[in-house]
């Protein structure tokens, strides 16, 4: 049997809640998002979030990751010996569950997709299975 979960280390959970609460309290609201980096697993390991700009044409309801920002990103994560874990966005509010645009715009799999959500400093996370998400445990170190 795996151990298919998320491993957050506590100073990136912080980051993320940190990132997504930034978003909420902005003037209009809007998704933010980046990438994780650690080691993949299972379980997957969380050490590090990096943000990407958000390019969305509706960022109150939607994220999309920026392309070249998301591939340098990644390049930096795997440069420093790390591997690119999954993403991550907020829901600044509403729930940290899938909408029916994420579902749509999936498109890596076996990553992890993470959604933050400030109003209930909540932490999701998602495998993302080619077909939908299956939601997996997250645990913090």
């Amino acid at each position: 049997m795996t151990d298919d979960a998320l491993v957050l280390d506590a100073t990136t959970r912080d980051a993320l809640l940190d990132h997504a609460r930034e978003g909420a309290n902005r003037e209009r609201p809007a998704e933010i998002c980046g990438v994780l980096g650690g080691t993949r697993g299972p379980p997957d390991h969380v050490t590090d979030a990096r943000r990407v700009p958000n390019v969305a044409t509706h960022p109150r309801t939607e994220y999309e990751l920026d392309p070249a920002s998301t591939m340098e990103t990644i390049d930096r994560i795997e440069d420093a010996g790390g591997e690119a874990v999954g993403f991550y966005h907020s829901h600044p509010e509403s729930d940290p569950v899938p909408s029916a645009t994420d579902r749509a715009r999936a498109t890596w799999t076996g990553y992890v997709y993470v959604i933050v959500s400030p109003v209930a400093d909540a932490i999701r996370a998602y495998r993302f299975t080619g077909d939908g998400f299956t939601e997996i445990p997250v645990r913090v170190d």
